[in-house]
């Protein structure tokens, strides 16, 4: 209710502009009695484009017409009996409707509590900036615009007063110029009369012919003033109208397609298009305004013609101020939701467009259709210079039109592309090194509408964000890396889609972080805590980055920050001795993160970006059983577990101990904390946190009883050099069942392939000192029950990869 409530206090334009958000739509009355409910529901958590949350937009919708039904029986006495009938009225008004569409009901409380919120915010603005000696430079833009809103607003009133002097004026004109034409009539009639009377009559028909006359020639120079100050005062108009044009579509609304650019690399939501949309409607307003002042002079000059330049005047002006309002139709269609950058064919997807000043304009009185045509980046740069006319396809999509639907509630005109699928792709020749991820497409959106009763006609078109087509998920990680390259370093007005080869590493880190931050933005972790928000890249973890992209030892971040990296070194060429590239290495641990330890990052349980020497240095000089969490050099998307215990082979030594890397695959088994959990030897996380302290949170709950005689398996891992004689479960089993010589490996003496592939070698590469070890744990299914249920619980169950199961 708090937004509510400030917006009661609003005054002035901005009061006019919160009301005007209520109508029959929506009554201001629900919000005022429904005010607390209306802003506790989740109206943002629905996605309007798809038909499948329509479900949850019903259930909003009935909780709104049961909560109004519940306010209604709470009145009581003479007042109360009036509103018990109003708010039922407003009941079955907004069920009949809505009942149909419930995800406009989501659209248009969205609208309004968007719209306040802005409202509220602008107020608070104005009225701290009001006390303070520095504003907020949004702030600033925004006064800045609105102030110019007020001048254009001023001036055109001024002119349409002055039309009016104008008109009138030029009316009484006419009237005195036929009274002179009715003097000379009669004047020629006077040749009938004797000429005693005749040359009475004469004389004084003359006289007042002359007034007349000489009324007329300084009442026509005085209109002709008129004309020039008024033509002079459009053109002082039209110069604000295109400074303030400029400033809305040249600096605000590139900025916002800036924003929604990065937002496909994870920035934050590009957000501000009602408010965009506001200005580009008063924009429309305005101009048309003084389009029909303009047409309106003509009209009158065609009407009364005098010597003079008027006409040429005229008609430049309405040349220039058709110029702007095209100007502004065809920048303000737009993509308000794009389609994905990485589009495989075949499969569904979705985009929406909109046109901002459709409802100002009564676009909607015809609903224009929109067609949607993926084209190659040649044909994008021929578009964009003039140099084809007609759309030429590289491709065919389904479902690619749609009509423009008219949004009451928001005001908005917008197309909504819910079920197109890109049957197939015709590329083109592929240039050198080329790979097919690395080809750009874009999605053409164009329509055709006219406004003023078919007085003005046109053509727009826009353009997707570059899109790369895939045939196969395995390149969707090949085809991300391009479009995050472009999105990071693309620059305004590009001929399309040109990128730097080169950028510097301090920009490469600001592209990596804002997508790993994004990725590791969560809803409810494990444990279904609340929101958390996504912990970005360290200083150490960019250096880390650094030294794996240059193959650089410095730990200095200064060290790299002069120095550049190129598309080729990013993913085109795999890192020394790796099979991989610097991308696909880092987008793997982004894929890991974001699909199974999100919460842990997060928590900061995760060292991560650490390598085995540096961890083995961490480690050594912490007590027995401390452990931390890092990414594998040598598998894409692998996490292994060091940590520092006594060497069994000499007695004092201490030495650093490895898991073979746990993978996606390995987590879809069992979790990352019930992994540790398993692990008694592991005691304290990396510096010194007990481990249950920051994992128990995430622990599964028990197995639960047997059910109709069977009993579910549980299933523990054990690492064998670590077992504890005196716990119980699988550890105590193995170590009373293993005896010496048997099949159970000594892992002593063996460590982790540093090739990456897993197998068990001789350690030869170390001094004793230092070594460092490599263990795959074993994964027990330990199954509590009667004996006949094993053999039926178990037979379905297979061995992980690269893990032996004990079954007991």
């Amino acid at each position: 209710m708090a937004t509510w409530i400030q917006a009661q206090q609003l005054q002035g334009d901005a009061l006019h502009q919160m009301q005007d958000l209520y109508g029959q739509h929506f009554p201001i009355e629900v919000r005022h009695y429904l005010a607390t409910w209306i802003e506790l529901q989740p109206w943002d958590q629905v996605d309007l484009d798809s038909p499948a949350e329509e479900a949850k937009a019903k259930r909003l919708l009935d909780g709104l017409l049961a909560e109004l039904q519940k306010k209604a029986t709470l009145q009581g006495g003479e007042d109360g009996f009036l509103l018990k009938i109003k708010l039922g009225h407003y009941s079955s008004q907004l069920k009949s409707t809505y009942d149909r569409c419930p995800l406009e009901l989501v659209r248009c409380i969205r609208h309004i509590l968007q719209s306040e919120q802005r409202l509220v915010q602008e107020a608070n603005n104005t009225s701290s900036d009001a006390s303070s000696s520095t504003m907020d430079s949004l702030s600033q833009r925004h006064q800045q615009v609105n102030r110019a809103f007020e001048e254009l607003r001023r001036k055109t009133q001024e002119t349409e007063t002055e039309l009016k002097k104008l008109q009138h004026s030029q009316e009484f004109f006419i009237i005195q110029y036929q009274e002179s034409l009715r003097i000379q009539a009669q004047q020629s009639g006077l040749s009938s009369l004797p000429p005693t009377e005749r040359s009475q009559r004469e004389s004084s028909l003359q006289s007042k012919r002359n007034t007349v006359e000489s009324w007329l020639t300084r009442e026509a120079a005085t209109l002709q003033k008129y004309r020039l100050d008024l033509a002079e005062q459009h053109q002082q108009t039209l110069v604000l109208l295109r400074k303030q044009q400029n400033l809305i579509l040249d600096d605000e609304l590139i900025q916002w397609k800036r924003r929604q650019q990065l937002a496909g690399n994870g920035g934050p939501s590009e957000g501000g298009l009602d408010v965009l949309q506001s200005w580009c409607e008063k924009l429309a307003d305005l101009i048309w305004q003084n389009r029909q002042q303009i047409r309106r002079c003509e009209h009158l000059t065609q009407q009364l013609p005098l010597p003079g330049p008027m006409e040429e005047l005229l008609g430049k002006l309405n040349a220039d101020v058709t110029d702007v309002i095209s100007a502004l139709v065809t920048s303000t269609f737009i993509i308000e939701k794009q389609p994905p950058q990485v589009l495989k064919t075949q499969t569904k997807f979705a985009a929406t467009v909109r046109l901002l000043v459709g409802g100002k304009l009564n676009v909607h009185m015809n609903p224009p259709q929109v067609k949607a045509v993926i084209v190659s980046e040649q044909q994008a740069k021929a578009l964009l210079n003039n140099e084809s006319t007609h759309s030429d396809s590289s491709g065919e999509i389904l479902n690619n039109n749609c009509v423009m639907e008219y949004h009451q509630a928001t005001g908005t005109l917008s197309a909504h592309f819910r079920n197109m699928s890109l049957k197939r792709i015709k590329r083109s020749d592929r240039r050198g090194a080329e790979s097919v991820t690395e080809e750009k497409f874009t999605i053409l959106f164009e329509s055709q509408f006219s406004v003023g009763g078919n007085e003005l006609v046109f053509h727009v078109k826009t353009l997707s964000l570059p899109v790369v087509v895939i045939v196969h998920g395995s390149q969707d990680n090949n085809a991300t890396a391009t479009v995050l390259w472009d999105n990071a370093f693309a620059e305004p007005g590009r001929v399309p889609f040109v990128v730097p080869d080169k950028v510097s590493w301090p920009q490469l880190c600001k592209a990596l972080d804002m997508k790993y931050r994004a990725e590791m933005q969560s809803g409810r972790g494990q444990s279904g805590r609340g929101q958390q928000s996504g912990r970005g890249l360290t200083e150490d973890n960019l250096v880390f980055l650094a030294q794996k992209a240059f193959s650089g030892a410095s730990n200095n971040p200064e060290d790299y920050r002069n120095m550049s990296v190129s598309w080729a070194q990013f993913n085109r060429e795999n890192l020394p001795g790796r099979s991989f590239t610097f991308w696909q290495w880092f987008d793997g641990v982004v894929e890991l993160m974001k699909k199974h330890l999100k919460p842990h990052w997060n928590d900061g349980a995760i060292l991560g970006f650490v390598n085995k020497q540096q961890a083995q240095d961490l480690l050594l000089s912490k007590p027995n059983g401390t452990f931390l969490l890092r990414f594998s050099d040598s598998e894409i998307g692998g996490i292994t577990i060091a940590w520092v215990a006594e060497n069994p082979n000499k007695q004092g030594e201490r030495m650093v101990w490895n898991l073979l890397p746990y993978t996606t695959k390995d987590f879809s088994i069992r979790s990352l904390a019930d992994r540790i959990s398993d692990l008694n030897h592991l005691v304290l996380l990396f510096p010194d946190r007990p481990k249950e302290g920051v994992f128990s949170q995430y622990y599964s709950p028990p197995i639960s009883k047997a059910v109709d005689g069977y009993v579910k398996p549980e299933i523990i891992q054990i690492v064998p050099e670590f077992t504890n004689p005196d716990s119980s479960g699988a550890s105590s089993f193995m170590d009373q069942t293993a005896p010496s010589g048997s099949n159970y490996p000594n892992y002593s003496d063996t460590m982790l392939d540093p090739d990456g592939d897993f197998d068990l070698v001789q350690d030869q590469t170390l001094q004793d000192s230092n070594r460092v070890r490599f263990f795959s744990s074993i994964t027990f299914i330990t199954i509590r029950g009667n004996d006949h249920d094993v053999t039926d619980e178990t037979s379905r169950l297979k061995p992980p990869s690269g893990r032996k199961i004990q079954i007991f």
